[in-house]
């Protein structure tokens, strides 16, 4: 199994965090991979984020979001869906980055979904036509979640 490594920046292009993960899938505009949760136990919406929670990360060349599965250490059970709204991701042999635009959509293991950080977004200096390629991505995202057709 490849690892990789993931770099997200900010809309500045600056890498904010990094970190490694087991590449699973590989396709054509699209790379699935899972790493583990590298902070400290963490409160989050109607869950706890713990260290080493297993995400399964789904990064798209082509789309403005990516799409993070989120599973329990100790029991594997699945938490919900962590999705980014960004920039399409670039995705190379070695590495996967993509820009944040602060913009989430968290999709509790229900089916509940939570719209985070808008105004950070809404205060971000990005051109007209990055903020609406952003919106009509959460948007897309939405539907597809309520659809169940990711």
């Amino acid at each position: 199994m490849s690892r990789i490594k993931v770099f997200k920046k900010n809309p500045a292009d600056e890498v904010v965090w990094q970190y490694e993960g087991t590449i699973l899938r590989r396709e054509e505009n699209q790379i699935t991979l899972e790493a583990l949760f590298n902070r400290d136990d963490l409160p989050f919406m109607d869950i706890i984020l713990k260290r080493n929670d297993r995400f399964v990360e789904t990064f798209y060349a082509d789309r403005w979001y990516n799409i993070f599965e989120i599973y329990d250490r100790d029991d594997g059970r699945f938490k919900g869906w962590y999705c980014n709204i960004g920039k399409p991701a670039v995705i190379t042999d070695d590495f996967v980055s993509y820009v944040d635009l602060a913009l989430d959509l968290w999709v509790s293991a229900d089916g509940r979904q939570t719209v985070l950080d808008e105004e950070e977004f809404e205060k971000m200096n990005l051109a007209n036509d990055v903020k609406q390629k952003a919106r009509d991505a959460l948007q897309r995202l939405k539907m597809n979640f309520e659809t169940r057709s990711l």
